[in-house]
């Protein structure tokens, strides 16, 4: 899962991800509207975690901003209002779930991986990605295709999970890479296509196709054959 934490106090960010990243959950982090803004419109991120004030623009405006794109990103909205009246704004403006400062991390996690499964119901179950016989056990962080394990490095098998949350979209490089390297600046995009020969090495299996398309001029697509796994 990918999720991206909008709020301009830097401790508790940072703190947020920390403990995010503890339970395996990449989390990229923001610290005003404007930029959480044009990081979220990058349509990589499965949840957002947006505080009500932020310097710029505010979080009912970026849930607004985002509903209108029609991105698929769960929202759970931070605030430390407790009327009746701010929580209905807050879900009115596009807000998923909401949650009142301050709170314990057990139950923000409860939540996120709640608004995750939510949010992707293309999965097998809550702990699984699964494309015919491509699986990512999320629980055991293990992988494999058929009944051939996978030893994936921790980019191979960011890599695969991004590919597996989006079965049969062309991915640009740039989306490829915003995902997998969280906006490292020095990345470079070709950096993308070394880590899919890397993939396609491993995936590959006697009499099995390559599940990774290359999308001309764009990037690349999985494409799982079901039938080979029927």
């Amino acid at each position: 899962m990918h999720v991206l934490i909008i709020e301009d106090d830097q401790r508790m960010a940072r703190l947020l991800a920390e403990e995010l990243d503890a339970e395996r959950i990449t989390a990229d982090v923001a610290h005003d509207g404007d930029t959480g803004l044009a990081l979220v419109l990058r349509g990589v991120y499965d949840v957002a975690i947006i505080d009500w004030m932020l310097p710029g623009r505010d979080g009912p405006s970026i849930c607004r901003a985002i509903r209108a794109e029609r991105l698929p990103t769960a929202i759970l909205m931070l605030t430390a209002r407790t009327q009746v009246e701010d929580r209905v704004a807050g879900l009115e403006s596009g807000a998923d779930d909401y949650l009142i400062k301050p709170f314990a991390f057990a139950e923000l996690l409860a939540r996120v991986r709640a608004l995750g499964r939510r949010f992707n119901s293309d999965t097998s179950s809550s702990d699984e990605l699964r494309q015919g016989d491509l699986v990512l056990d999320l629980r055991s962080h293990t992988a494999r295709r058929g009944d051939q394990r996978l030893d994936l490095t921790a980019t191979e098998w960011r890599l695969l999970e991004f590919l597996l949350r989006h079965p049969g979209q062309a991915l640009s490089r740039q989306q490829i890479l915003d995902y997998v390297w969280s906006y490292d600046q020095e990345v470079q995009p070709s950096l993308v296509d070394v880590y899919i020969s890397y993939l396609r090495r491993k995936l590959s299996l006697p009499h099995r196709r390559d599940p990774i398309q290359t999308v001309r001029g764009v990037g690349y697509r999985l494409e799982v054959d079901h039938a080979e796994h029927a």
